[in-house]
């Protein structure tokens, strides 16, 4: 499995998962060939792109509400040739009960501050032993989704991952945000 660099995605002026978070989350959902798979809040779909080119036998469900992020991940879905994709346009509370089936694995890349919500009501829809992953910047979303995987009988684990890259000729780090990769397997 190749993982893709940052530099290779259409990013436009939209937030992106960074390569290295994206990395561990892929990873974090240990993602089969066959698996069907959704991402909530999919943004510039960096690690829609990445599962879908994980679980090439499978299907990736992509859930994002912001226009500008819809066209960006429409542009990276053509450059990746990922025919397993599906793109949805929909805020993820108002269209998940139009959202059927069950999943092999659940990337959470954005709530909308709807974080307990979404884990609950997309969280039925995880088969057993699967996983959940969700990425964040604040520690309250973090405290919040741990609660409520933990409400949920999941086993829950969070790690906290803090990169910074060279820039220029100088050798002088620049840091990213810390993000808090938390993770829970369905029981």
């Amino acid at each position: 499995m190749r993982f893709i660099k940052d530099n290779e995605f259409i990013r436009g002026n939209c937030p992106m998962t960074k390569e290295e978070v994206r990395i561990l989350s892929v990873v974090k959902l240990e993602i089969e060939d066959d698996y069907r798979v959704l991402d909530i809040g999919a943004g510039t779909g960096s690690v829609s792109i990445q599962m879908a080119q994980q679980c090439t036998k499978g299907k990736v469900i992509a859930i994002e509400k912001d226009e500008e992020a819809l066209v960006v991940i429409k542009q990276n879905k053509e450059k990746f040739k990922v025919d397993n994709l599906e793109i949805i346009s929909a805020e993820a509370l108002e269209i998940e009960p139009s959202i059927v089936g069950e999943f092999d694995a659940i990337f959470v890349g954005g709530s909308g501050g709807n974080i307990a919500d979404i884990i609950e009501k997309y969280g039925s829809k995880l088969r057993k032993n699967r996983n959940i992953v969700l990425n964040f910047i604040t520690i309250n979303n973090v405290y919040k989704a741990m609660e409520a995987l933990k409400g949920l009988n999941y086993e829950v684990e969070c790690v906290q991952l803090q990169v910074s890259k060279t820039k220029g000729q100088s050798y002088m780090l620049m840091a990213n945000n810390p993000i808090f990769v938390v993770s829970g397997k369905k029981y």
